[in-house]
């Protein structure tokens, strides 16, 4: 039971932050504060303070305009604390992220009178890497003799003019502590080519032997987080610590209370987690590379003792799996019938999928023998860190010197980080699927390599629900999932089966604050084509579109495929092109910036987009009066994890397309409409080009699971 102090203390920081924001209560936000804290606030526990008895998750999905930040925060923080425990919010998105930490909880903390810390967790890619910056500046374009070997790896430096100036400011500013490292705080955009110059991974980083290591932006950032009651990260840095066992560089998940925000995303997170995939040319290229290198390396540095019989067997080894990718590469490319497709972010992707995720027995046999050999090769390039990290520590027997040492670690393990990878993918491509369990997904894409085309083979797993089942839900002291999207159809089937949501797991949804009937309309006009037929309906949106739209500030028009989208803006009249912006030109950010700049000078904008617009993208008032959707968002019938999901539930005598692609499509939908209403505020209309929700069986449900607007259907 929930005890009555942490009742009343949540209701008194409740009380103290409506009154101090003059705000009148929310229903569905006090409905929210209370579900959390009864399931969360009503945990077992040993004398160690550990969790005894079933998991405790709770999921929640409330509305857009709910207030879900303020009422996980007022539920968790206090409950977090009396447990002892800390608290993990965890987002999908850097922009939500961002939000949490420099607006909500401070404005929490100010009104509510709660007292506590909280810092924000961002994985090493997000921060500069000091000594990588010092080589850069120092040495231009005479880089270490070492570093020219391995210029494939990524250590190839090359500094124009425009990068030396960027990377003196970036010093100057650090020395004047004027920026803190962070690639979210530098004040420009920084490009990824650039930045990726700039930072580090896991593999290479020689962290405490580091010489900046005292300076370090990341082991800051990082220590910061040690202290706190509170930290917020994304749902990428949990998975990535779950994946290490947990408590490896986030708090123990037994000590730990969870929030997942944008909780909608996680199974797929999860399974993006867990998948692999290697090119075969690229890395046969790779091989070659390597061997050469260290032949090289050889020949300049004679190594004594283990470090170098070590580094001795890898250039013979690694140029027999070169031979073994070759025959990988012919055979799959006789094996491989590749099928146009797009997949969900609309881009081009040639694939063949191995049905069911068999793969043909010669197919096997081959990669069994490349799993051998870079199993043999990771455990060689492990050696070889060991060594070098000993060599570091100042350990005179390996037969190098410290600084050397430091200078070769990121460049190894760059090289073991890619074996490893290509070793998962092998292991992964050539398993025996357990009986009851679903199957790997297995398929090849067609590559852009250069000049040549290459075969990317991949391997991912088709449902997250055994892995977050078994290294979240059962290990967390408690979770929380929320989001504006966890139901589909009304249920929380989908996500359950999806999310492998604990059997106890309590689950509730809670009213949104807005009116929808009165606020806006939803359309479904006749536009005489049918959406299967691409052309007629391509056709049809052309003519009907400019004056579907007339009168409205801005319009945001989504579709589920780049080429319609593509066709209908080259099938409209010149001059009314002239009023959108469509999505792909420009950055995302860029897009949304320009669309607002015009209807803010009074202007009618359009702007057309993709997935990525369905979701996540914040347009209130004029900005967004009208929300055009091309068709039900079903997913791509070509993706191979889909497929294989919907064979493994046909096989089990189910119904892939009312138990997924329904649900899934209405999912996406309600996304979508999601879009008009950002605030209590804001009204305007939502018009479908789909007449299959009321010609279709399945369209009724996809219908009555949409927010309750006032309905035209002509």
């Amino acid at each position: 039971m929930l005890s009555t102090e942490l009742k009343s203390q949540i209701q008194g920081a409740y009380s103290r932050f409506l009154e101090a924001k003059s705000l009148k209560p929310r229903y569905g936000q006090r409905l929210m504060i209370a579900e959390i804290a009864k399931v969360l606030g009503a945990i077992s526990t040993d004398e160690e303070g550990r969790r005894v008895g079933e998991p405790a998750v709770v999921a929640v999905e409330a509305g857009t305009g709910t207030g879900k930040t303020v009422a996980y925060s007022l539920a968790a923080i206090p409950t977090a604390k009396a447990a002892g425990k800390r608290l993990v919010i965890a987002t999908a998105t850097v922009a939500l992220q961002e939000q949490i930490v420099h607006k909500d909880l401070p404005d929490l903390m100010r009104n509510s009178g709660l007292n506590f810390s909280f810092a924000l967790a961002k994985g090493r890619g997000r921060y500069l890497c000091l000594s990588k910056l010092d080589v850069l500046l120092q040495e231009g374009q005479a880089q270490s003799a070492t570093a020219q070997l391995f210029e494939e790896e990524g250590f190839k430096i090359d500094v124009d003019e425009q990068s030396q100036k960027l990377f003196t400011v970036m010093i100057e500013k650090l020395a004047g502590n004027k920026w803190d490292g962070d690639r979210d705080s530098w004040p420009e955009e920084l490009e990824d080519a650039r930045w990726s110059q700039l930072t580090t991974d896991h593999s290479q980083c020689t962290s405490r032997h580091c010489p900046n290591f005292q300076q370090c932006a990341f082991y800051k950032a990082r220590e910061g987080m040690g202290k706190v009651d509170v930290i917020v990260t994304n749902h990428d840095m949990v998975l990535a610590d779950l994946a290490l066992g947990g408590g490896a560089v986030l708090p123990d998940p037994r000590d730990t209370l969870y929030v997942f925000d944008e909780g909608h995303h996680l199974p797929d997170k999860a399974i993006g987690h867990f998948a692999h995939f290697t090119r075969l040319r690229s890395t046969a290229d790779w091989l070659e590379q390597t061997a050469k290198n260290l032949t090289k390396l050889l020949a300049q540095h004679p190594l004594p003792g283990d470090l170098g019989r070590l580094i001795e067997q890898v250039p013979e080894l690694a140029r027999e799996i070169k031979t073994q990718q070759q025959f990988m590469f012919a055979a799959c490319e006789q094996v491989a019938d590749f099928k146009p497709g797009e997949d969900m972010q609309g881009r081009e992707r040639p694939r063949h999928r191995f049905v069911g995720g068999v793969v043909p027995a010669h197919l096997i046999e081959l990669g069994v023998e490349l799993k051998k050999g870079f199993s043999k090769l990771t455990e060689l390039f492990t050696g070889v860190a060991e060594q070098l990290k000993e060599a570091m520590d100042g350990e005179a027997t390996v037969g190098i010197a410290s600084h050397q040492a430091e200078e070769w670690y990121p460049l190894f393990g760059s090289l073991l980080a890619r074996a490893q990878g290509s070793w998962e993918l092998w292991l992964a491509f050539t398993a025996e699927d357990p009986e009851e369990s679903p199957p790997m997904a297995r398929w090849l894409t067609l590559a852009d390599s250069g000049a040549l085309f290459d075969i990317e083979v991949n391997a991912s797993p088709i449902l997250a629900a055994e892995t977050l089942r078994r290294n979240l839900w059962n290990v967390a002291y408690g979770a929380l999932v929320t989001s504006a999207t966890l139901t589909a159809l009304g249920t929380f089937d989908r996500y359950r089966m999806r999310a492998g949501l604990p059997k106890v797991a309590v689950t509730t949804v809670v009213p949104s604050p807005f009116h929808h009937a009165d606020a806006g309309v939803l359309r479904v006009p006749n536009l005489n084509a049918d959406p299967r037929d691409a052309v007629a309906h391509t056709a049809a949106i052309i003519r009907d579109l400019p004056g579907l739209v007339e009168g409205s500030r801005g319009t945001l028009v989504l579709f589920s495929s780049r080429k319609q989208m593509q066709d209908v803006f080259e099938g409209l009249e010149r001059d009314w092109r002239k009023r959108v912006f469509i999505q792909g030109n420009l950055s995302k950010q860029e897009t949304l910036n320009k669309h607002k700049a015009r209807v803010d000078s009074g202007e009618e904008s359009v702007l057309f987009g993709l997935a990525s617009f369905a979701e996540g993208v914040d347009l209130p008032g004029a900005y967004c009066e009208h929300v055009v959707i091309a068709k039900i968002p079903f997913a791509v019938p070509d993706d191979p994890v889909e497929a294989a999901l919907a064979e493994w539930i046909e096989a089990r005598g189910g119904n892939p397309f009312m138990e997924i692609a329904v649900p899934d499509a209405s999912l996406r939908l309600v996304q979508a409409c999601g879009r008009l209403l950002r605030t209590e505020a804001d009204r305007g209309t939502i018009t479908l080009l789909d007449r299959r929700v009321v010609t279709q069986r399945y369209g009724k449900s996809i219908l009555n699971a949409l927010p309750p607007f006032r309905r035209e259907i002509s």
